[in-house]
C-alpha cells in the first residue's frame, strides 16, 4: 500500500505532461462524492474553494482524503492568508495552498513564509498529521515534501496585480500563478473583453512566463475554452465546479423530459393540426349537429 503523502506531486506531474494543460476544476460542494466523481472523470486536480463556499476546515480535510486515494491532487483555495488555516490545510495532505488577491511581491513573500518551513518560512512540524502518514513517513521526507513539493499559487486579481505579476511569480516558494479575470475586471468597472483587461492579462501571463513561473485560469468548460487558454499560454484550466456541473445536467434532464409529450396529448396536437383527422363540426340543415 503506498504511504502518503507521495514522494511526488500530481499537480506537478500534471503541468510536466506534455500535450495538453493540466485540467481542474472548483469543488464547492461539502459532500465528498463530489470529489470522487471529478477523480472518476478524469480531472488532474480540484481546487477546493473555501473563498466563495460555505465548507469548513473540517469538510476539506475530508476532501483532500478521498482526492488522495482516488489520484486527483487537492489544492485549497483559503478566502485570505492565515498562517493557522495554512497549517492545518496542509497537515491534512493538501497538495498546495491557492491565495487570492496576492497584489504585490511582499504579499507573495509572506504567503510563501506561511507554507513553508524554516529557514524558508514559518509552517510549525507535524508529521503525525496525514501529511505525515500519521507518523509513518520519516520526518524528513516529511519535511522536504513540505519545501519542494507542496506547491503556492498565487492569485492575481487586479490591475496592481497584473502590472507586478513578473516580481510576484520571481518570489521565491511561488510556484504558479493564477489569473482572475473576473475580479480583476471588476475592479477596473470593464468586461473581461475590454481591450484594457485583456492587454493586463496578456501582459500578466508574458511576464509571468518570462520568469518560468506557470501560469493558470478559470477558462471555462467548452473545449474551446481550453484551447483558447493554451494558445494564450496557461499551462493549467479551471472547468467550471462541481455545482455548476450538477446544475446543468440537471437542466438539460429537465428539459429533455419536458419535450416529451404523452400520447393523447400527441394525439391531440394531430387533430389540431391534420385536418383529416378533425371531426366535421359543421351544423346539419336542421340545426343539429
Amino acid at each position: 500500500m503506498t504511504i502518503l503523502p507521495r514522494s511526488w506531486s500530481l499537480f506537478r506531474q500534471a503541468l510536466a505532461r506534455t500535450g495538453g494543460p493540466a485540467l481542474g476544476t472548483w469543488v464547492k460542494l461539502p459532500a465528498v462524492e463530489s470529489v470522487e466523481l471529478m477523480a472518476l472523470a478524469g480531472f488532474d486536480f480540484i481546487v477546493i474553494d473555501l473563498e466563495h463556499s460555505a465548507m469548513s476546515i473540517e469538510s476539506a480535510f475530508h476532501h483532500i482524503g478521498v482526492a488522495l486515494l482516488t489520484g486527483v491532487s487537492p489544492i485549497v483555495r483559503i478566502p485570505a492568508l492565515d498562517g493557522g488555516i495554512v497549517q492545518r490545510l496542509l497537515d491534512a495532505g493538501a497538495e498546495g495552498i491557492m491565495v487570492p488577491h496576492v497584489d504585490t511581491a511582499d504579499e507573495a513573500r509572506a504567503a510563501a513564509r506561511a507554507i513553508r518551513f524554516p529557514p524558508l518560512g514559518t509552517r510549525g512540524v507535524g508529521s503525525t498529521s496525514r501529511a505525515g502518514a500519521w507518523g509513518a513517513v520519516p520526518r524528513d521526507e516529511y519535511l522536504r515534501y513540505g519545501q519542494e513539493e507542496v506547491v503556492l499559487i498565487a492569485q492575481i486579481e487586479s490591475a496592481e496585480a497584473a502590472r507586478n505579476a513578473s516580481a510576484i511569480a520571481a518570489v521565491e516558494g511561488v510556484d504558479a500563478l493564477l489569473i482572475g479575470a473576473a475580479d480583476l475586471s471588476t475592479s477596473e468597472g470593464k468586461t473581461e473583453a475590454h481591450p484594457d483587461v485583456v492587454a493586463l492579462i496578456e501582459g500578466a501571463v508574458r511576464d509571468s512566463l518570462g520568469v518560468g513561473v506557470p501560469v493558470g485560469n478559470a477558462g471555462g468548460a467548452a473545449a474551446s475554452a481550453v484551447q483558447a487558454s493554451t494558445d494564450a499560454g496557461y499551462a493549467f484550466t479551471l472547468m467550471s465546479n462541481d455545482a455548476s456541473m450538477l446544475g446543468a445536467a440537471a437542466a438539460a434532464a429537465v428539459a429533455a423530459g419536458r419535450s416529451i409529450r404523452t400520447r393523447s396529448a400527441q394525439a391531440t396536437d394531430t387533430a389540431q393540426t391534420d385536418p383529416a383527422q378533425t371531426t366535421n363540426s359543421a351544423p346539419t340543415a336542421g340545426g343539429e349537429r
